[in-house]
């Protein structure tokens, strides 16, 4: 089966009635968890972006508390987990904004995890290519939230 365009997809809905692109939603959802976070996401959390990111802050909280620190191979390994699904969350929202303020709230979460990622390479060079990535981003904002996203940035790399 070859897999249909957007623009296709989007001709073929504008032809079907809202009862039936209802259960077309419905269908999708059941397929995949990915396919109903962002329907959730879209349909009651888009109204409020700052409300999203504190609960997307919160299960950052949690999944830090959950590290094992016993090795830094378990903590690598969570590391990398958090930072997919704040990347997952920041694709829901599609805003700059958000993934800006996210990646930096993930940053001084892993600056401050203890055992120190300065001990380690990995994790020291992932912390690194965030703010370089974040630092690349700047610029796409506002210019009011460029210098406050600016100033914070500045305190995690000093």
């Amino acid at each position: 089966m070859k897999t249909s365009t957007i623009a296709q997809l989007k001709k073929e809905l504008q032809f079907k009635s809202s009862d039936e692109v209802v259960q077309l939603c419905l269908r999708l959802a059941r397929f995949k968890k990915e396919n109903k976070e962002l329907l959730t996401y879209l349909l009651f959390e888009s109204d409020s972006e700052a409300g999203y990111i504190e609960s997307v802050k919160q299960e950052v909280d949690e999944l830090f508390c959950e590290i094992n620190v016993n090795s830094y191979f378990y903590i690598k390994k969570s590391v990398r987990k958090i930072l997919r699904t704040i990347k997952k969350y920041i694709r829901y929202s599609g805003n700059k904004e958000t993934e800006v303020e996210l990646l930096l709230y993930f940053c001084e979460k892993l600056k401050s995890l203890r055992p120190s990622i300065n001990r380690n390479t990995t994790l020291k060079n992932l912390y690194d290519r965030q703010l370089v990535y974040i630092q690349k981003k700047l610029p796409m904002l506002h210019e009011d939230l460029q210098y406050d996203f600016g100033e914070h940035l500045d305190q995690l790399k000093g």
